[in-house]
């Protein structure tokens, strides 16, 4: 508890004019509100985080004073983690032996996605063996940032990399499951009950499940504390059915913005020249991880009772928190979505490391006999 009161205390102090970007960040909330508004104007699938991030995107590219401070992001991840552990529900407990089939295949599709891409960076892109190594894993971003760095790679690639692949999935995603399962997710989809609908005692309860979440993420040293500790907390507390609330669609909406300002501004600083080939090599690997995800969908519905959509939306290569917000505004099985993603985001976690090292291993003890 110390620990979450010194965190919080840190947090205010980066709000001091002196350390908050405060003007930056309220252009790119400006622009990443407009690009919202006109994506739903458009129609267009997830338009706050879509547009926010397409327009804070173009802004990083055109060197704009944009910018999105690290102080912003916890809060819209817990609410984002209670929104998931919302729809963790007795019904869906009773479910978990039909995911058996689907985490079967969710391991082979990560080995495949893993070999392919890692092969790709290392061969089209050019880059040393760890950058390309830790560039092509369908992991986490701060993750593989993390262990990437300490292994020799290069951290702002890897960093760039999985930031352009997050993107390019959001963006694309969307259009592809409307084209293939014909499911509407334009601008005008609620998500929810309206703020002034929910009931007051629904709203502190999800209120407790975010704060008591962080006090539980950082007591069990939880990787994304901010987003897993609320959702296991919210989860707790549906599945035992001591609610059913969900977060009103304005709070929905209002993560899936500052998500999309986040994701677009992680491009601030950069050369635009660097964005651009990034974004270019991006291309070709979210080619192959969307090709492999709609493959794999396909193959693993054949022997499941899940269909299409939930499974393509369970293997995309995106992030957990904007895979969940897609999988919340379809109301398509957000729990099978969310679990999946964390499985997969784990298993990459506890493996890259460790499988790294044996593969340089061999490969030092292979050079003399060469």
């Amino acid at each position: 508890m110390r620990q979450v009161i010194s965190d919080f205390a840190e947090g205010l102090r980066g709000l001091s004019p002196a350390r908050f970007p405060y003007r930056r960040f309220a252009l790119a909330l400006l622009l990443g509100g407009l690009g919202g508004w006109l994506f739903v104007q458009a129609r267009l699938p997830l338009p706050w985080m879509l547009g926010s991030m397409v327009f804070c995107t173009a802004a990083a590219l055109l060197r704009w004073p944009v910018a999105a401070p690290s102080v912003i992001r916890p809060p819209m991840t817990m609410v984002i983690g209670v929104m998931l552990g919302a729809g963790f529900r007795p019904d869906v407990v009773a479910q978990l032996p039909n995911w058996l089939p689907t985490l079967a295949g969710l391991v082979l599709f990560m080995i495949a996605c893993a070999v392919i891409c890692v092969g790709y960076f290392r061969k089209v892109a050019g880059f040393d063996p760890v950058t390309a190594f830790f560039a092509g894993m369908p992991g986490g971003l701060i993750e593989m940032v993390t262990v990437g760095e300490e292994k020799g790679g290069d951290a702002r690639i890897i960093a760039l990399i999985h930031s352009a692949r997050i993107l390019l999935v959001v963006m694309t995603l969307p259009f592809i499951v409307q084209w293939i399962g014909g499911v509407p997710i334009g601008g005008n989809r609620i998500t929810g009950p309206s703020l002034m609908q929910t009931p007051l005692s629904a709203e502190l309860i999800l209120l407790a499940c975010g704060i008591a979440g962080i006090v539980v993420g950082h007591w069990l040293r939880l990787p994304a504390k901010y987003l897993l500790g609320p959702m296991l907390v919210s989860a707790g507390v549906h599945v035992s059915g001591l609610s059913d609330s969900v977060p009103p669609y304005e709070i929905v909406n209002a993560a899936q913005l500052i998500l999309g300002i986040t994701i677009g501004c992680r491009f601030v600083g950069t050369a635009p020249a660097t964005i651009l080939r990034v974004l270019m090599l991006s291309v070709g690997s979210t080619v192959i991880l969307l090709s492999l995800t709609l493959g794999f969908a396909w193959l693993v519905a054949n022997v499941s009772v899940h269909g299409h959509v939930p499974l393509i939306l369970a293997y995309s290569p995106g992030g957990l928190a904007e895979m969940s917000l897609i999988a919340l505004a379809l109301h398509t099985e957000v729990a099978f979505v969310a679990a999946h993603h964390i499985i997969r985001v784990f298993l990459v976690m506890i493996t890259a490391g460790p499988l790294f090292g044996l593969i340089r291993r061999r490969r030092t003890e292979a050079s003399p006999a060469e």
